[in-house]
């Protein structure tokens, strides 16, 4: 008789799962600033596709994200948050874009400031894997930025190139906290 000897499969490495997500948000959040700069001065057919695709790529890589935190008992709540935010954003942008720029600065704005609390938070639970006080900083600016954004939709000649830029800037926050990540 043959005994078989059942060992569980090694939990996947956290870390090097959390810098691959956020090697690639860094990836996207780059093309994708630099297509909606090239169209930030009016918004076309491109310009609202990119708009509604960035939060839909947010509820993605979060979902991503919560596999990982779970298998790994990590802070799954604040990226469930992030999700139902990122949600409720697509469905906003999606009846923003066929109203202009401030209404989409509007929409875009409340997901900044909320969505940036949760990521302040969702970084401050998981600092002891180290690496996150880029993301902390992100959360926080991005709360910053989505005031702004608010602010910026009632003046003339508002413009969705501040959406680029903020993008392109949580891009480089991802790689940073990335490259900060504990081996």
């Amino acid at each position: 008789m043959d005994t078989v000897i059942s060992t569980p499969a090694p939990a996947a490495n956290p870390v090097a799962a959390l810098r691959r997500l956020y090697l690639g948000r860094f990836a996207f959040a780059t093309v994708w600033s630099g297509l909606l700069f090239t169209t930030a001065g009016r918004l076309g057919a491109l310009g609202k596709v990119l708009l509604v695709v960035y939060p839909l790529f947010d509820v993605a890589c979060a979902i991503v994200d919560v596999r990982g935190a779970r298998a790994n008992r990590g802070p799954v709540r604040g990226l469930y948050v992030n999700i139902a935010l990122s949600v409720l954003t697509t469905a906003g942008l999606l009846a923003a874009v066929s109203s202009g720029i401030p209404a989409v600065l509007r929409v875009w704005g409340v997901w900044a400031v909320t969505a940036g609390l949760v990521q302040l938070t969702v970084g401050v639970l998981r600092r002891g894997m180290g690496g996150q006080w880029p993301m902390i900083v992100s959360g926080g600016i991005s709360a910053l930025a989505g005031a702004s954004f608010v602010a910026q939709a009632a003046k003339e000649g508002a413009s969705l190139s501040n959406l680029a830029g903020y993008a392109f800037l949580g891009g480089v926050f991802f790689l940073v906290s990335a490259l900060r990540l504990r081996r």
